[in-house]
């Protein structure tokens, strides 16, 4: 069982103490599934990337901006978006705590 009240709390002070402004933790690792808990201080990105087979993202605490082609999608917190096939980033509008889903193939 995993307490994510805490886990937010301690990955937002990391992300806050780090020079980087972001702090991770993968929670489950089970075949092609994945959940990452993501910590972003307020103005911090994750650079665009590639979209895995699958995912979403539900925003634990904060906002975020889901950075699309179709300019994206801001999100509040007990928000929950699939996240589109394509090349996105991700933008923390404000001190925030992301759980991000992911399907990355099947083994």
């Amino acid at each position: 069982m995993v307490g994510l009240g805490a886990l937010v709390q301690e990955h937002l002070d990391k992300a806050a103490a780090s020079e980087h402004g972001r702090s991770a933790h993968l929670l489950v690792h089970e075949g092609p599934l994945r959940q990452t808990l993501i910590a972003l201080t307020a103005g911090q990105e994750l650079d665009e990337h590639n979209p895995p087979a699958a995912a979403t993202l539900q925003v634990l605490s904060g906002r975020v901006r889901l950075v699309a082609t179709d300019g994206g999608y801001e999100l509040s917190a007990g928000e929950l978006r699939a996240i589109p096939q394509e090349r996105h980033g991700l933008a923390a509008l404000e001190d925030a705590a992301v759980l991000l889903t992911t399907v990355t193939g099947v083994d």
